[in-house]
């Protein structure tokens, strides 16, 4: 199948949050309240990272101008990553494809497109989360398990 990528704008917000809560969906996370909750922040996140520039997103575009999957990039403030001059860090999130159009090389094609954007912005390294699903995928990449730990309140 062919497909081109976009950068995402604010016309796609509604995509973007549809991915998120679908992304979450499919891992298990079915809690409709959490999911909520966490679309409205998500919302007004986008309506505010999207413009600064803080939030890149990519969308896998089909030949009829569909939306066939997404991703995208926080880059935000850090203080200092080894190696790394510049007070920001690169995390790739919101990794998703339809259903429909999964093992077709849209996600390969999207991290991608990511990782050669935190290259070319000097990045030393960007992280993830991975799923059971994108593991694989990712671990082809290069991607390695990091030490990060998660205490939930």
């Amino acid at each position: 199948m062919e497909h081109t990528i976009r950068a995402a704008n604010m016309a796609d917000i509604p995509i973007l949050l549809r991915h998120r809560r679908q992304m979450w969906w499919d891992m298990g996370r079915r809690d409709v309240a959490a999911l909520d909750l966490m679309e409205q922040a998500a919302k007004e996140y986008f309506r505010a990272a999207i413009p600064d520039g803080s939030y890149l997103g990519f969308l896998a575009v089909g030949m009829r101008d569909e939306v066939l999957g997404g991703g995208g990039i926080v880059i935000s403030d850090w203080p200092g990553t080894l190696g790394q001059r510049q007070a920001k860090r690169a995390m790739i999130l919101n990794v998703f494809v339809e259903r429909e159009h999964r093992r077709r090389g849209i996600a390969r094609a999207l991290m991608h497109e990511m990782i050669a954007l935190c290259r070319e912005n000097e990045f030393v390294s960007v992280a993830l989360h991975a799923s059971d699903e994108g593991r694989a995928l990712y671990e082809q990449l290069g991607f390695k398990p990091s030490d990060e730990m998660q205490l939930d309140l």
